[in-house]
């Protein structure tokens, strides 16, 4: 059974922020507002990695980092979200997130904390279970800077490549057309999805998802990057004790573990 809906999918994009250099712009007169999606165009002068679940080990990155000889003034890395919880480091994700050359989508993580951090956690959902205790030694301010910063990640990048567009979502898409997600439809069930969804992995599902290179996901903790049909599964445990970080270069698809 596909875990696509049979919902139609618009072939017309939603209303988009204009993008200058890789970084969004808001319309004059219009405050920034979470996006549903946002497109970074080619990088022409240098490489550009995807990389799984970092869950605020922040300095076991920047070590996967040298050995590939990851560049700032001309690489990109983009996150697939979970960025914080469980490790040492989750509050450095604020200094992360102002790095023009980071980027980064929205996780169930991201959500559970800054529901939490604003005073307005999810039900039913323990947060200090899911590696959240974290959130409880940081003060007012940087509780209120964490959720501003959290919860104005977007739900989806797009990445132009030479070879085709690469989306990033961080644990499914309900779809096969990834035209989907710019339709009028989509809705808060299909942004849950993408946050929580196994279900594309759990049917080892095949069917690509049309107009789209590839799809790269976190979540699924798995001991290599897997690939079903053009979706590329990256999160192979590099926050764990002895486990590695997977950066999958969004020009050639080739994954290296660090």
């Amino acid at each position: 059974m596909a875990p696509a809906k049979n919902r139609p999918a618009s072939a017309t994009a939603g209303i988009m922020e204009t993008m200058h250099d890789g970084r969004l712009e808001p319309r004059e007169g219009k405050a920034a507002a979470p996006l549903r999606t946002v497109r970074f165009p080619a990088n022409r002068g240098g490489r550009d990695f995807a990389v799984g679940d970092i869950h605020g080990c922040f300095d076991k990155l920047e070590i996967a980092l040298q050995a590939i000889r990851f560049s700032p003034s001309r690489d990109r890395l983009f996150s697939v979200g979970d960025l914080v919880d469980r490790g040492p480091q989750s509050a450095a994700v604020l200094d992360w997130l102002q790095r023009p050359w980071f980027h980064a989508i929205r996780g169930n993580h991201e959500l559970m904390t800054w529901r939490r951090a604003s005073g307005n956690p999810l039900p039913d959902i323990d947060h200090v279970a899911h590696g959240g205790a974290w959130l409880d030694h940081c003060d007012e301010a940087t509780r209120a800077r964490l959720a501003a910063a959290l919860a104005a990640l977007p739900l989806a990048i797009e990445v132009d490549t030479a070879e085709g567009m690469v989306g990033l979502v961080h644990a499914d898409f309900p779809y096969d057309d990834w035209q989907a997600i710019h339709a009028p439809g989509f809705d808060a069930d299909d942004e849950a999805a993408c946050l929580w969804s196994v279900e594309r992995f759990r049917l080892r599902y095949t069917q690509p998802v049309r107009n789209l290179r590839a799809l790269v996901h976190g979540h699924m903790t798995l001991p290599r990057p897997l690939q079903l049909g053009n979706v590329h599964y990256i999160d192979t445990g590099g926050w764990r004790e002895g486990g590695r970080f997977t950066l999958l270069d969004l020009h050639t698809l080739k994954p290296h573990r660090s």
